[in-house]
């Protein structure tokens, strides 16, 4: 299924019903109430919100479409940073992917940053973007690299940057179902649905190689990475890789995917194995007894929770069959609740529950627990800048999040060569 972004009347594309982005925005036909409509690309999905009849403007504008109570940036954040707060985080982190979203989008149209719709997504946080990401197969914009824009931030009297707030932000983008990027962003869906794996990516070099540089100038504290959908696939392992160096930087993962058959293959490998253990069960096994794979998966975990660890920040909706699946725990699971309101929060007081329990942490999962219900818009952006979004913190060792890291602490399987 797919769909047509763009406002109305929508051109058409390659079918009557086309994907001009998987950003999330909104818009409404003429003699037409506010709908949902929403596109599926090789486990990817995006979702528009209706925009209100009442806001004038491009429904991906984002006076329009964006957050509506996030704080303006002035002098105050020297004294009280807003970017302290997760939850500002968050919605900033998703503005950014959508910015990604719009800077492709700006591109078909031929629009620069004079007459685009992109940059109204950056420019509130007084960031600007240093480098895109172009796919050279077919000269799309699948990531972009924005700095914190200093000359900005002092025409609002902000004199130094907010504490919290990223020197450069890595913002990458899902798949979008159009003419121009379908053919490499399917070829990349079918690369995870296949091999779990997006190295053999030229997507992935480039983003690795622009993680790397940023990494490098400002210092990986200073560096965060942000991806949506397959974009989060590329993010995870991305920044995996650097942290097999023992350089971690902070990631938010939104929908990222879960689902390949290299996945389905594993899990039916695991039940055999099961039923296998269950017929060996009355048989007493010693240590030296015990099979070597298992020996290295005790010997992984026991690594894994006593070195410094890498631990990324994951956004899923469970109603979202393509990452739903990161919620399934693997050992004892500690979970808390916070509604997200314009004020004040319980993210300090989930994080230092999360500190306490920092031993057996591998990755911190944010759960809509209140929220879109059907899958398309259980998948889309908009749902994270969303206000009074309902969310659980769920800070355990997460079955499919401990697959994914395992790499870190045992020798890598070869990826298929890139393309």
């Amino acid at each position: 299924m797919a769909i047509d972004l763009a406002p109305p009347p929508p051109p058409p594309l390659a079918g009557e019903l086309e994907v001009a982005g998987a950003a999330v925005g909104g818009k409404k036909e003429e003699g037409e109430g506010e709908g949902e409509e929403g596109g599926v690309c090789g486990g990817e999905a995006v979702v528009v919100a209706a925009a209100d009849a009442e806001v004038e403007g491009h429904p991906y504008d984002f006076h329009v479409s964006g957050p509506r109570n996030l704080p303006p940036p002035n002098w105050r954040e020297i004294i009280r940073s807003s970017w302290k707060d997760p939850n500002y985080k968050r919605m900033v982190m998703a503005c950014f992917i959508q910015a990604v979203y719009l800077l492709e989008l700006d591109r078909q149209d031929e629009k620069g940053e004079e007459d685009g719709l992109a940059p109204k997504w950056w420019k509130p946080f007084k960031y600007k973007v240093t480098q895109t990401l172009v796919d050279e197969r077919d000269g799309s914009i699948y990531g972009a690299v924005l700095e914190w824009d200093r000359s900005s931030a002092l025409s609002d009297l902000i004199l130094i940057r907010p504490s919290g707030a990223p020197r450069a932000v890595l913002a990458l983008r899902g798949t979008l179902l159009q003419k121009p990027t379908i053919k490499r962003d399917l070829q990349d869906d079918l690369r995870f649905l296949v091999w779990e794996s997006l190295k053999g990516s030229v997507r992935y070099i480039g983003a690795l190689e622009a993680l790397k540089t940023a990494v490098e100038r400002f210092g990986s504290a200073n560096v965060s990475v942000a991806g949506h959908s397959l974009g989060a696939g590329f993010a995870l392992q991305v920044c995996k890789e650097l942290a097999k160096q023992g350089v971690f930087v902070e990631c938010h993962l939104f929908n990222p995917p879960s689902v390949s058959l290299a996945m389905g293959v594993r899990s039916m490998s695991e039940k055999a194995s099961y039923l296998w253990k269950k017929v060996k069960a009355s048989l007493p096994l010693t240590e030296e007894a015990l099979p070597d794979s298992t020996k290295e998966e005790g010997s992984a975990k026991k690594k894994l929770r006593a070195d410094k660890k890498w631990v990324p920040h994951l956004y899923v909706n469970n109603s979202d069959y393509i990452c739903c699946h990161y919620n399934a725990p693997n050992c004892s699971t500690t979970t808390t609740t916070t509604t997200t309101t314009d004020g004040a929060s319980d993210e300090q007081r989930q994080q230092r529950k999360a500190s306490e329990i920092a031993g057996d942490v591998v990755a911190k999962l944010f759960v809509t627990s209140k929220g879109p219900q059907k899958f398309l818009e259980a998948h889309g952006l908009e749902q994270w800048w969303s206000d009074g979004m309902e969310l659980q913190l769920a800070v355990y060792d997460s079955k499919l999040i401990y697959r994914q890291l395992k790499s870190l602490y045992t020798a890598t399987a070869p990826s298929p060569p890139a393309k």
